[in-house]
């Protein structure tokens, strides 16, 4: 492990994951390992630590964040394990993995400016596994009930929803998760800086728009307002998340009632703009292979959902 603390983004001490009565601070690191705080892991099998941590040049540190950024820039951890992991009981059961994890715990940084050590949630796991290994192979004894007891809870817990679930939950990382996830989609598909006009949507886009919607045209005639919409509906909402919302931000309508520029000079020439038109390629087949518009819609929701949902839409001439 290096000196370099990894921040901390979601999760707080007053929030721990819950498991029946057991209680354990947890938190999302920046590069979205989750983990549980180093004294809380121990804490959750009811066990007493062996020493600590020790740390070349600085005193001991006794709760989860209480080490100074400035000391331990450079400082070599030594953690020393609760009793009950290096008994005779369960020595055997624990992999030199899992060993070598228990002892090099992550340096993580809180929001607060404070240090601290954390383990990677699936350590926790591993330990849960290494107790109940012993308490299968009779190694355990009255003494170890305690720890078993509990060990059967957390399991348990786990088996509902996962270990990665019940931290989200406790640290309120779903939403986060989402945004992150969001912000790398936009910024794959849009430009940082507008880009220039070049033709995107071929003629016959709109020509088999006519052709389903039984419309004459559209040679010689405008093309009706409700095309932006079926647009949208068909190519920009169907993307990626948020792409249109992002564009409609950096494309607002302009007082006239029309946008300063095409939606599709936001899109980023290395892969936005080949993805739009690899999308444009795909409707027009559906279209070509359609014989009515609501044949049509039956295939672009098989083939082209909208993200997030697989529910029919109608195209009907009022549609944002």
């Amino acid at each position: 492990m290096d000196g370099t603390p990894l921040r901390v983004i979601a999760g707080t001490p007053d929030q721990p994951m819950k498991i029946g009565d057991v209680e354990i601070p947890c938190y999302v690191l920046e590069d979205e390992t989750r983990v549980f705080s180093q004294r809380g892991l121990f804490n959750a099998f009811g066990a007493v630590r062996g020493g600590g941590h020790e740390r070349t040049g600085a005193d001991n540190a006794q709760q989860d964040f209480t080490i100074p950024k400035k000391d331990n820039e450079s400082a070599a951890v030594i953690v020393n394990l609760p009793r009950f992991l290096t008994s005779k009981w369960i020595s055997s059961h624990i992999s030199e993995e899992l060993e070598l994890a228990l002892r090099t715990p992550i340096l993580m940084e809180t929001p607060t400016g404070f240090n601290g050590y954390g383990y990677p949630a699936t350590t926790l796991v591993d330990v849960c596994d290494a107790i109940l290994s012993a308490h299968l192979a009779g190694s355990t004894t009255p003494r170890q009930a305690n720890i078993v007891e509990r060990t059967r809870v957390l399991t348990n817990g786990f088996a509902t929803i996962g270990i990665i679930g019940l931290i989200d939950e406790a640290t309120g990382y779903q939403r986060l998760r989402e945004e992150r996830a969001l912000a790398r989609i936009l910024e794959k598909y849009i430009a940082k800086h507008l880009q220039p006009w070049t033709k995107t949507f071929p003629y016959e886009f709109y020509e088999q728009i006519f052709r389903l919607k039984g419309w004459e045209g559209p040679r010689g005639v405008s093309r009706p307002a409700v095309i932006g919409h079926y647009t949208n509906n068909l190519v920009y909402e169907r993307l990626a998340p948020g792409v249109l919302e992002e564009l409609k931000r950096l494309n607002p309508t302009q007082p006239s009632g029309h946008r300063r520029v095409r939606h599709h000079q936001w899109f980023s020439p290395e892969y936005g703009h080949p993805k739009l038109r690899e999308h444009i390629a795909g409707v027009i087949a559906l279209m070509k292979v359609s014989r009515t518009w609501n044949d049509f819609q039956l295939n672009m929701n098989k083939v082209f959902p909208k993200p997030g949902t697989t529910i029919p839409f109608s195209f009907s001439e009022d549609q944002d």
